[in-house]
């Protein structure tokens, strides 16, 4: 596999959607809780560590054993209870399987792309196995992962405002020591140990649909 693929997956201009996304940061920023660099910073370290724990494991489950698609599918469907972000993490992950389809061409991203039409599509266990089918190695995939969750945040709060693109890059490079933990602690983890550990944030993601004016999906 060529490493130009990899810089493909993660370049903000590969088309899955995730830049219609804030990751909760409209509503914890409505609702005041995110009112400076260093409420940002917090937000931003918590949404990796819960990419770490309720993302990862599913995608590297699901990049191992394919075959589990649907069943990790479904356990991604039970974990995602708020409404916000469930229904995010389904068009995402529709998105994924269909631009895979669509720039790489072939009898596997086909039959991938109506696998997971056929599902609830959740982007965590799809990621998995369309980075597999793309030929990402492992290590790779999760860095992309966790890497999408960290880029998102940071590119909704340059366009809600909230700073400015130089010091979102600052913070996107002081972020790479949480991210190397987060992989390092949550790689290995079992899909049936997926937890969450930032209740406040899925709290005020699931907020989303009530703020008055947004311009983020979620």
């Amino acid at each position: 596999m060529s490493d130009w693929l990899s810089w493909q997956v993660v370049d903000s201009a590969f088309p899955v959607g995730a830049f219609a996304h804030s990751w909760g940061l409209e509503a914890a920023w409505q609702a005041g809780h995110v009112d400076d660099d260093a409420a940002l910073r917090r937000f931003l370290t918590e949404t990796i560590r819960q990419a770490g724990w309720g993302a990862l494991p599913l995608a590297g489950a699901a990049y191992r054993q394919p075959e589990r698609l649907e069943e990790l599918d479904a356990l991604n469907e039970a974990f995602l209870t708020n409404t916000v972000a469930n229904r995010a993490s389904r068009v995402q992950g529709r998105t994924l399987a269909a631009t895979a389809a669509r720039v790489w061409p072939s009898a596997a991203t086909t039959a991938l792309e109506a696998r997971v039409r056929r599902g609830r599509a959740h982007v965590a266990p799809v990621s998995g196995v369309v980075f597999r089918t793309l030929g990402l190695p492992r290590e790779t995939a999760g860095k992309a992962v966790l890497y999408s969750a960290a880029r998102g945040v940071l590119a909704a709060a340059v366009r809600l405002g909230i700073v400015g693109s130089y010091r979102a890059q600052r913070m996107q490079h002081e972020a790479e020591a949480c991210l190397d933990a987060t992989l390092e602690s949550c790689a290995e983890l079992a899909p049936e140990e997926i937890c969450q550990t930032a209740p406040i944030v899925d709290l005020l993601q699931g907020a989303h649909d009530r703020l008055y004016s947004r311009l983020f999906q979620s």
